[in-house]
């Protein structure tokens, strides 16, 4: 399990997100809290390069300033409807947009992660099917002003007030909410941390 594998290790999460704090939590990491402080602005279009890429470059620009020995870890989230990234809205208008445009159809969420260990990085990516409810103008604004969706891609949130308006989830559920555990174990179990061969 993830807990036994980074038993003896010093884990650093190159992350702000209070939902990534959580979910380490609930799986017995006590880590360390390091964001990255990069620029996003990459020009790739395909949702799952783009989600590893930057899960790389922050791990690895967090991982230049702290001890090889230190496992980094970190993850790049987006939002993806009809061929177009729905990133964190910039403010309440295209939050509204955004929900609007969610409301009655099926997106997907690509969550991209890195885990940077003795200057080795690995990095792998997890995709969710999400179907919306249909949403009125009422209740896009009763949600706005709940302001969950303010620092959240696509403009909702899982683990919240959002979670009314989803009717089908096709995946994992860790993924949409911003860290995909199981695919997590699976990077540091097969790769980085493989079991030694006798």
């Amino acid at each position: 399990m993830i807990h036994n594998i980074l038993r003896d290790k010093q884990v650093v999460l190159a992350s702000n997100s209070p939902r990534r704090r959580e979910i380490f939590k609930q799986i017995g990491l006590n880590v360390l809290h390091k964001p990255a402080k990069i620029k996003e602005d990459i020009d790739i279009k395909t949702p799952r390069y783009l989600v590893m890429k930057l899960a790389e470059i922050k791990a690895r620009s967090v991982a230049s300033e702290v001890d090889p020995e230190c496992v980094v870890v970190a993850a790049d989230t987006i939002v993806y409807l009809d061929g177009e990234i729905l990133n964190k809205p910039a403010d309440i208008y295209q939050a509204a947009d955004y929900l609007s445009r969610l409301s009655a159809q099926i997106h997907y969420v690509y969550t991209g992660i890195a885990v940077c260990y003795r200057s080795e990085c690995h990095t792998d990516f997890e995709k969710t099917a999400v179907t919306f409810k249909e949403l009125s103008a009422q209740e896009i604004g009763d949600y706005i002003e709940t302001r969950e969706p303010d620092d959240k891609a696509g403009a909702y949130g899982i683990q919240g007030y959002g979670s009314q308006f989803i009717t089908k989830i096709n995946g994992c559920y860790f993924n949409v909410m911003g860290f995909p555990v199981a695919n997590f174990y699976e990077l540091l179990a097969k790769k980085v941390f493989p079991p030694i061969k006798k």
